[in-house]
């Protein structure tokens, strides 16, 4: 695997992708563009491509599929960046935490975690599981060649906690919130393995080819600012050691939705580029920041 990745360290394409060359902060000829919002019910395409394949796991674990679609805004718009067709929840399984995905209700987790004994049903990631990942950004990286750069990704590990121990989407985030307070040391230990499980992911998803790595903390917005500090932005600051310390020339991404009160605690986390939403301005949000880190985004999806 190593020798894998010193192949794409030291690929010209590597050193010459315009997001990539930004998101290091170097001198580019212009700001690169790329939709973060993945291939969707915007486009047709995609839309005749789901009624054929209505169940969003086959489109999204099927190597041939994930290719087709996440090639779809790159064959109508040709940006600067392809990220992967994927799901935060993906790499759930790999680790022993079993999903569905309902029409109406959406994620459904199988055995949400709510005591010591349920944690015990988790263990190490096994890749493997994930082969699909790993082949889709193989030929990403061969159908986008020289012209754009690739991106993975993956959930944070509070985000893919809410989803755990919820038992699936919700709005108030009662129970993991509570669990803060009431099993703190059940939930930390929870969230030290999603660290472990997700920094694996990232590496094995640039040693597949991904040129950058976004992170999406979806649901830290979700949390007090002090709170955050406490039960987010360790594990995600553990998880930027391992992959710079591994990866140290892929840059890596944070967002999080709702993230005007945590910019500059997301800078501390040390990532290369900062994802604004679509409620901070991007003056105010560089003013923040300063000049010595990147940032994208600010684009509503409405």
């Amino acid at each position: 695997m190593q020798s894998t990745y010193a192949l794409y360290l030291h690929s010209s394409f590597l050193l010459d992708t315009l997001l990539v060359k930004a998101a290091r902060g170097e001198p580019v000829s212009r700001p690169p563009a790329w939709m973060m919002r993945q291939a969707g019910m915007y486009m047709s395409v995609y839309r005749k491509l789901a009624e054929k394949h209505p169940s969003f796991r086959e489109r999204s674990e099927t190597t041939d599929l994930i290719v087709e679609i996440s090639l779809q805004p790159w064959e109508a718009f040709r940006p600067d960046g392809v990220i992967i067709f994927s799901d935060i929840l993906t790499p759930l399984p790999a680790f022993g935490v079993l999903f569905d995905i309902e029409e109406v209700r959406g994620p459904v987790i199988q055995s949400p975690i709510c005591s010591e004994d349920c944690l015990k049903a988790l263990h190490p990631i096994d890749l493997e599981k994930l082969h699909f990942v790993g082949e889709s950004l193989k030929i990403l990286r061969q159908e986008v060649g020289d012209h754009a750069a690739v991106l993975g990704f993956v959930g944070a590990p509070w985000t893919i906690a809410t989803y755990i121990v919820e038992g699936g989407t919700t709005r108030t985030y009662t129970t993991v919130k509570s669990m803060c307070h009431t099993a703190p040391n059940l939930l930390r230990a929870l969230l030290s393995h999603l660290t472990k499980a997700i920094s694996e992911h990232i590496i094995y998803q640039v040693e597949s080819g991904a040129h950058c790595i976004q992170i999406f903390d979806s649901w830290g917005g979700q949390l007090p600012p002090n709170m955050w500090e406490q039960w987010s932005k360790p594990y995600i600051t553990e998880i930027v050691s391992i992959v710079q310390n591994k990866c140290p020339k892929i840059p890596l991404v944070l967002y999080i939705n709702g993230n005007g009160g945590l910019l500059e605690r997301m800078k501390g986390t040390g990532v290369d580029v900062i994802g604004l939403d679509w409620t901070v301005d991007v003056a105010d949000g560089r003013k923040r920041l300063g000049n010595d880190i990147c940032v994208q985004g600010n684009v509503d999806p409405a």
